[in-house]
């Protein structure tokens, strides 16, 4: 019986262990290994491998490659390329292998200003504490048709693991999925095991003359808004 627990206890370690890691040489003269896998949910996500640290990033949508974002921490890949972005305008160009980046070699990847960050809170009104598994999901959404069901560009979900409102978010927009008259909201939600419990009765813009402004958004009960 024992040694059956502690076999199962192994497992997982080995399979982390056995993540193929896959060595990028870059223009500043560093190294670095990129794992890529999938989280609980089977949501695809990368891994930076420094020399003292990990940093995982999940898949954001985006037209142009994949890209990867954890806070102002971009990757953005495609084929054998891969520019990492510090969100302090700082770029790493790196290629698959060990040789860096040849100096005349021009790598196509979407600079900073391809992308909108759109932050900001949610938080609510009543006096009601979250439940430990509560989670929070947050949508960016093109509302730009009128009558027709706004489209979803981005959608984030957070475990709460017990935290309360107010609560910080953070999503990146491909500028490339935009259309010429996009108009963008967030719509937000927390749920408990599916069970919806907050939810926002209002649009909240997000864009002001092109440039993304941090919202604060307020949640009513989903048994009142439901009321309205």
């Amino acid at each position: 019986m024992k040694l059956s627990y502690l076999l199962a206890l192994l497992l997982p370690l080995c399979a982390i262990a056995s993540e193929e890691r896959t060595p990028y040489a870059c223009d500043n003269g560093s190294r670095l290994d990129i794992s890529f896998s999938a989280d609980a949910d089977g949501r695809p996500q990368a891994t930076l491998h420094f020399a003292d640290e990990a940093l995982t990033l999940p898949q954001v949508p985006s037209t142009s490659g994949t890209l990867y974002r954890s806070g102002n921490i971009r990757l953005h890949t495609k084929d054998d390329n891969a520019v990492i972005e510090d969100g302090k305008s700082n770029l790493r160009r790196c290629t698959r292998g060990t040789l860096p980046p040849a100096t005349q070699q021009t790598v196509a990847q979407p600079t900073a200003s391809s992308f909108i960050d759109i932050t900001g809170s949610v938080t609510y009104l009543a006096r009601i504490a979250l439940p430990p598994g509560a989670t929070l999901t947050i949508r960016i959404q093109d509302t730009a048709r009128p009558g027709a069901p706004a489209r979803t560009l981005v959608e984030q979900r957070y475990e709460l693991n017990g935290a309360q409102v107010p609560i910080p978010f953070s999503a990146t927009v491909d500028k490339a999925l935009l259309g010429k008259k996009a108009r963008l909201a967030i719509a937000a939600r927390i749920e408990d095991k599916g069970r919806l419990l907050f939810v926002n009765s209002q649009t909240y813009p997000t864009l002001h003359e092109g440039q993304a402004l941090p919202v604060e958004i307020v949640l009513k009960s989903a048994s009142r808004a439901k009321a309205r």
